[in-house]
Order: C-alpha cells, then structure tokens, then sequence
C-alpha cells in the first residue's frame, strides 16, 4: 500500500488582510469589503528521509512576500469581463466594475491577472506565484501534490491543489 506524508504550513505571520469585490456571472458584485486571510500550504511526498527534506524556511519565505505584498491593499482583477481600466498613472487607477467607477492610490492595489477575486480564484493565483517563486523546491520528484488554501473567515475558504505525481 503507498504511503506518503504532508508537510502544512499555517501560520499568524503569514496571514494579510485585503480588500475586494467578488462578481457574478451576471453583472452584480459584492460592495466592496476585507478579510483577514490565512493561507495555508500542503505539500504532499513519498517520503520523508533525510536526502527528502524540504525547508520549511524557504516555504515560509515565498509565503511572506505574498502576503506583505497583498497585505492592507484592494485587490483587482484584471481580466473580470465587467472590469473596465481608465486611467493608470503614477498616483491613481481609475477603473469601472459592475458599471461603477472608483479612483484608488495606485500604491493600494494590486492587479491580479485572474478574472475574479474570490477565494478559489485567490488560491490559485497565490499558488501560481508560489511556484514561480520556488521552483525547484516545487519540482522536486519527491512532491505527490501541492495544495493552497486560502481561509477568508474562520471555517470558511476554498483550495486550489496540483497533483504533481500520482
């Protein structure tokens, strides 16, 4: 019978707090609000011997530049289909969504190239720039699956995880 372990980081430090609008297929969106995310990684292996050993220092790390970059911004989805871009400049982004319009400090926001911001959508993005980040570490012919939830509220989150080897 196979066996493998997980490796799961969560922690207090690697949380942030964002502001965002979920849309819906139909045009309506939420008002536009924050959470105190908590992310968390899994990364499933075959084993767990010492030549296997994955720091959890450099998981950690990629984790933490996620959130300071996220953390106390408004985030944006950029490829929305009811997001609207009118004006960047050096101090405001101007844009539409949903038929309104809003000026935000440019430094405040982030633009994710994702087409909605909701938590299976902000898993998936933060695990995309996860793996970019790490690599190698990520690649490594000991890794089953790497897991990313991403917790809005106590309980409540959604996951995106990538199977890597059956």
């Amino acid at each position: 019978m196979p066996e493998s372990y997980e490796i799961r980081i969560r922690k207090d430090a690697l949380k942030f707090a964002a502001s965002h609008m979920t849309v819906f297929p139909d045009g309506t969106k939420e008002s536009l609000h924050g959470h105190n995310y908590v992310p968390s990684l899994t990364v499933r292996v075959r084993d767990a011997s010492f030549e296997s050993t994955i720091p959890f220092s450099r998981l950690k790390a990629g984790m933490k530049r996620i959130a300071l970059a996220w953390d106390e911004k408004v985030l944006v989805a950029t490829r929305n289909p009811f997001y609207e871009p009118l004006r960047l400049d050096d101090q405001e982004l101007e844009f539409r969504l949903c038929g309104k319009r809003y000026v935000l400090p440019v430094d405040e926001v982030v633009r994710l190239d994702t087409d909605n911001i909701s938590c299976e959508t902000l898993a998936r993005t933060y695990f995309d720039l996860l793996e970019a980040e790490l690599g190698p570490e990520l690649q490594a012919d000991n890794i089953l699956s790497i897991a990313v939830y991403i917790e809005e509220t106590p309980g409540q989150g959604a996951a995106f995880e990538r199977v890597i080897s059956p």
